[in-house]
């Protein structure tokens, strides 16, 4: 089967270079078709032959290339009528000019009935496999298209999906923390004005870094390791002594593109089970680096270690989940427990998404 031009509809217009390879597709048809003809008997004179097959042939090509241009708005009814025009049209006009490069008579010829077979016969071999040629790229054009319908409708539900759980998990984690940081503080405003100040300069900056980025799909990473230092220093508030914390990342991987949402579900997790139930508080570490072709984010403590009871929260299950869609299989949250006491938390990013 021949290469397709683009055809009228799909793009408005033809495609130059597609209807050039589609007319010399069908002059090597033309050609075997003349061949098959001269060897069947069907003729004595190949060269005769082949001028009407080409002459037909290239000329019904066109004809019903125009026809179909201007049928596939139509009814199929009107589509038939318009196809069947074309081929007629096509075969008596490339009739009319073989005859007439060929110097005979268009009234003798036409009175000819072996050379009236030969042109039907020509013309029902070439208007069925040109129909048919038209007629299964329109069905695979139509395929394409509505898989890719399908295509952005899935991402469309899979964004929504992941907006839907981005909003669920903001509306978990961030009441919950308001209330503990504002009661914090009012407990603080009696004995220790000075410190309850602090505090409610330190959420003042978290909620202002939480309000900017939530107002976009994605953040950088710099963008969320300011939210994450704000989110520890009011931890180290309430905490006190109990809790000491670094953040090591090099200034030169902020500018990367991060989803929100993905570290501080493991900061709070590290926070909240891991440390602050332990009498003697601890430590927590993020850090970030390059490693072989991705971005990989490490939180680390020293709290209590993993609850096998329990098992992963629906914090650590959304980002895990997130990051699966994100990146299609290629993003990973792997938790492992310290031998020393406490857990490691790392996300894994491909550099090539995250660049």
């Amino acid at each position: 089967m021949m290469p397709s031009p683009s055809l009228p509809g799909q793009t408005g217009k033809l495609d130059p270079a597609g209807l050039v390879r589609t007319l010399l597709y069908t002059a090597l048809f033309n050609t075997a078709i003349a061949v098959l003809l001269t060897i069947i008997g069907f003729s004595q004179s190949f060269m005769h032959t082949l001028l009407f097959a080409q002459c037909i042939g290239i000329t019904i090509c066109l004809f019903v290339l125009a026809a179909w241009s201007a049928a596939r708005t139509r009814g199929s009814g009107m589509r038939t009528v318009l196809l069947g025009l074309a081929l007629t049209l096509g075969a008596l006009c490339g009739t009319a000019l073989a005859t007439g490069l060929l110097g005979v008579p268009g009234g003798a010829a036409f009175k000819d009935s072996r050379f009236m077979w030969q042109i039907v016969g020509i013309s029902l071999i070439f208007g069925v496999i040109i129909t048919h040629f038209f007629y299964t790229r329109e069905q695979l054009a139509a395929t394409a298209q509505l898989a890719q319908e399908e295509r952005l409708m899935r991402l469309s539900s899979e964004k929504l999906a992941l907006e839907a759980s981005l909003q669920r998990l903001q509306a978990q984690v961030e009441p919950h923390f308001l209330f503990n940081t504002l009661s914090t503080i009012v407990s603080l405003m009696e004995r220790d004005p000075a410190r309850a100040k602090t505090m409610q300069l330190d959420l003042i900056r978290y909620l202002r870094t939480t309000l900017s980025r939530t107002q976009a799909a994605e953040t950088t990473l710099g963008q969320e390791v300011d939210l994450i230092r704000a989110y520890l220093n009011l931890f180290s508030i309430r905490m006190e002594e109990r809790l000491h914390y670094a953040i090591e990342v090099p200034e030169a991987l902020h500018p990367l593109p991060l989803p929100p949402m993905l570290l501080q579900p493991i900061v709070e997790n590290a926070l909240l089970h891991g440390l602050e139930p332990k009498i003697t508080g601890g430590r927590i570490r993020i850090s970030a680096a390059r490693q072989q072709g991705q971005l990989v984010i490490t939180v680390s403590d020293t709290g209590r270690g993993l609850d096998r009871q329990k098992g992963p929260g629906v914090g650590l299950t959304n980002v895990r989940e997130r990051l699966a869609r994100l990146y299609c299989n290629e993003g990973r949250l792997t938790i492992t427990e310290n031998e020393t006491g406490g857990v490691t938390a790392v996300i894994e990013i491909p550099l090539a998404t995250a660049d």
